[in-house]
């Protein structure tokens, strides 16, 4: 059953937009909103939400005790702990993306990465902070790609893992650095992984599936992966989703479309541009050569 989030509810009860949304699995969603001339407040939610500043938001007030705050803008983050009450007056456009983390996951992924279990997990509160580590992992994971594409499903919930793990270790009261991770994954397991990926090149792979054949966290798996493959799992899957495609293409006389969601793409046209960026021409280029 799909886990509401209560600050999602509250905002689509109010005059913020929603975009676009996608569940990650694992007790995490992501949504991406915008907002003007409204005030939201957000009353003791059971998750936890980390909101980035897309643009625009620099007439975002927060409410102190010492009165209405502003301090919004691009890059700009706030995070609200869970059972948090806030309130906020949106007096100009603001684009923002929230991260719902529920306090499940997130004790799942502290347990999982530092093989230790707290007594509680205390998530700081904070607003209009700026962080140059959680700028560049939604900037470069979650702005620049299509979030209801297939195949961006893997590196999507990659970036939210590596987004929770940044956020317990500089936000919460354990402030534990992340564990150093060496060595690959052992053959067997590699091969066990690898062997999924190409059997479930049609589906939306996703981190926490891939960590679990190899009966590891979602954090020591991907680095142990990359440590193996030289390349992160989101990148492997995708190659491997490419060179499938092109076999197909070559090979067989199957209509682009089929192929596209044979090779795990949702869409034709996103399958095609992707294809051009990697190979350097489209994959219609591609057959007009080989097939008659």
């Amino acid at each position: 059953m799909t886990k509401v989030y209560q600050a999602f509810d509250t905002l689509r009860k109010h005059k913020a937009v929603l975009h676009d949304s996608v569940e990650l699995g694992s007790g995490i969603q992501l949504a991406a909103w915008s907002n003007k001339n409204d005030t939201v407040t957000q009353e003791s939610p059971d998750h936890h939400t980390l909101s980035l500043y897309v643009a625009d938001g620099y007439e975002c007030y927060h409410k102190t005790r010492g009165g209405w705050r502003n301090g919004g803008g691009p890059d700009r983050f706030c995070i609200m702990p869970k059972n948090s009450m806030s309130s906020w007056d949106v007096r100009d456009d603001l684009s923002f993306v929230h991260l719902y983390c529920s306090d499940e996951h997130l004790r799942h992924l502290v347990e999982q990465t530092w093989d230790r279990s707290p007594a509680a997990i205390q998530m700081e509160e904070r607003t209009f902070e700026e962080d140059p580590q959680i700028t560049l992992l939604y900037r470069h994971f979650l702005l620049s790609s299509q979030w209801q594409e297939n195949s961006n499903q893997l590196m999507l919930s990659s970036a939210a893992n590596l987004l929770m793990a940044h956020l317990v270790k500089n936000y919460t009261h354990l402030q534990w650095a992340l564990p150093t991770v060496r060595g690959g994954l052992a053959p067997h397991i590699l091969n066990r992984v690898k062997d999924y990926i190409h059997a479930h090149l049609a589906q939306p792979l996703m981190l926490p599936e891939l960590a679990l054949l190899a009966g590891l966290s979602e954090f020591h798996f991907a680095r142990m992966f990359k440590q193996s493959m030289g390349m992160a799992p989101h990148q492997y899957v995708m190659n491997a989703r490419l060179i499938r495609a092109e076999q197909l293409l070559k090979t067989t006389g199957m209509e682009i479309t089929a192929i596209a969601l044979e090779c795990g793409f949702s869409s034709t046209s996103h399958f095609s541009n992707r294809f051009k960026s990697v190979r350097g021409m489209t994959p219609t280029a591609l057959r007009s050569g080989i097939i008659v």
